[in-house]
């Protein structure tokens, strides 16, 4: 257990930073947290802590500032959501880059005895994942090099970027390619939400609104697993405290076509069947997609626990609530 340390955490504000903060803090940890985002629009409200800082850390002076004495950073920092987002904001996803650099940058000045980045399968070849229910993906599929646009193309860079720093400078790395990672505590609409996020909130507005159809974006055959924010929190931190230094999976292995995930919402919130209107010019992403855990149980001895049902479940009870107090309001400043 990570415990009695000085830790940074970029990115503080976000849906799996905000999660990452509440379990170092309840480790009795001291936490330094940043995010871009003014503190009202932060995900989770932590009382534990006051040094919250809503800075850009793109600029390498609030890199500097933050990373002084302190033991550990965790860099959760992005400009990301879902496929609609990455797709169409590809200059605003790679600027991310700068995040990582200045802060790999401002913790070889300072000294930082370990620094963790979260990476992506959307790093993982294009050319691997055009058919749907593929194998899983395992780390060597990275290269050749050819990741999701943008998006992708950003996280294997910072990947490079951060090995460089281990092998020049000796920075202590640790790199988690996360896949789909869901839960309560996080960005359900306004665009940048992924596709459970997305299906929760159209199932309950449309029985809350007794509609009986819901659009799909592609024709619900493309798959993906996904990973309940939870495994991936115990996953990250038992990541960051091992001695593996290159980047492993953090994600699911129980892949599901969109089609099957809307199946198991429906079945949750005990709706009717309904009718899917499949939007064929929207973003869709890769055909399929899929972790492969092999490596992940070798070096942590660690496999998620959360079958997808049993976190869809927690997730929609989640938004259920949220829908019903807030609306469709993307604020949910939640106290932990």
């Amino acid at each position: 257990m990570i415990k009695n340390k000085k830790i940074l955490v970029v990115g503080a504000g976000g849906f799996i930073g905000g999660h990452l903060v509440k379990r170092l803090l309840n480790d009795e940890n001291f936490i330094i947290a940043t995010d871009i985002k003014p503190k009202e629009y932060w995900f989770q409200d932590f009382e534990k802590t006051k040094n919250y800082y809503s800075m850009d850390m793109k600029e390498i002076d609030n890199c500097r500032k933050v990373t002084k004495n302190v033991d550990y950073v965790f860099n959760m920092a992005c400009n990301m959501g879902g496929m609609g987002f990455i797709e169409n904001n590809k200059a605003e996803c790679m600027q991310s880059v700068l995040i990582n650099t200045n802060l790999l940058i401002a913790s070889k000045e300072n000294k930082i005895k370990r620094y963790f980045f979260s990476s992506s399968a959307c790093a993982y070849n294009k050319n691997k994942q055009q058919d749907v229910f593929i194998k899983g993906l395992k780390e060597k599929d990275a290269y050749p090099a050819d990741p999701e646009d943008g998006y992708g193309w950003e996280k294997l860079f910072s990947e490079r970027m951060c090995r460089h720093f281990m092998e020049d400078y000796g920075i202590e790395i640790r790199i988690a390619r996360y896949h789909n990672i869901y839960g309560p505590f996080g960005t359900y609409d306004g665009g940048r939400e992924k596709a459970p996020a997305a299906l929760c909130r159209k199932i309950i507005n449309a029985k809350k609104n007794n509609e009986d159809k819901i659009d799909v974006w592609g024709d619900g055959k493309q798959t993906r697993s996904f990973l309940y924010i939870d495994d991936c929190i115990e996953g990250t931190i038992r990541l960051f405290e091992s001695d593996y230094s290159e980047p492993v999976n953090i994600g699911s292995d129980e892949q599901v076509s969109i089609n099957q995930m809307i199946d198991i919402i429906e079945n949750i919130s005990k709706v009717k069947k309904l009718k899917r209107d499949y939007q064929l010019d929207k973003p869709k992403g890769v055909r399929g997609r899929s972790s492969n855990n092999d490596l992940v149980k070798e070096v942590l001895n660690w496999s998620y626990e959360i079958k997808l049902k049993d976190g869809l479940k927690k997730t929609f009870d989640w938004m259920s609530n949220e829908i019903s107090k807030r609306g469709s309001n993307i604020n949910r400043f939640t106290k932990s």
